[in-house]
């Protein structure tokens, strides 16, 4: 078995133990980020202590590479052309390639992580870009774990993990 193949088998086996530890404890924690503020709500003073942001929100990412369950192994030859930036207001800033997409990110409770239909700019990129590739994969992201400052999402039935490191993204 070659160094990939294990990668990607510990790093789905540590998603499934910790998606199946999260789903067995009910401690009522939820953390779901939303920008919307209820009609009628309190006034700072009367607003009770809010919960900390989840802690993806804020955080900036470039991707490394996209395992899939086959060992295939998909790298971007430059990793700032594939980003991904989650918003504290919910949203998802993406840019792959020659593409720039936003779309909504939720995580209920735990590792659980989803994201809502990405809409993206559909320009023609060079031979050999990852785009289409790279922006398919979020509609099936199902969990994400932190491991040595890197976050790994994984997708539906173990099809991929996606491997990002940390980035300073400017706002545009």
């Amino acid at each position: 078995m070659n160094i990939q193949t294990r990668v990607f088998w510990s790093v789905a086996a540590l998603l499934a133990v910790i998606t199946i530890a999260g789903c067995s404890q009910d401690g009522g924690n939820q953390s779901t980020v939303t920008g919307a503020e209820p009609k009628g709500a309190l006034s700072d003073e009367q607003t009770p202590a809010k919960e900390p942001l989840h802690e993806l929100a804020g955080t900036a990412w470039r991707l490394v590479k996209i395992m899939g369950m086959d060992d295939s192994v998909a790298e971007p030859e430059d990793r700032s052309l594939y980003t991904l930036k989650f918003g504290t207001d919910g949203q998802a800033s993406l840019l792959a390639d020659c593409n720039r997409g936003t779309g909504s990110w939720t995580s209920e409770s735990g590792p659980q992580l989803e994201f809502g239909p990405v809409a993206a700019t559909m320009a023609m990129c060079s031979p050999g870009s990852l785009a289409d590739r790279y922006l398919a994969e979020f509609q099936w992201v199902r969990s994400y774990v932190m491991n040595d400052g890197h976050l790994f999402l994984a997708t539906m039935a173990d099809g991929s993990i996606i491997e990002f490191e940390p980035a300073v993204i400017p706002d545009n």
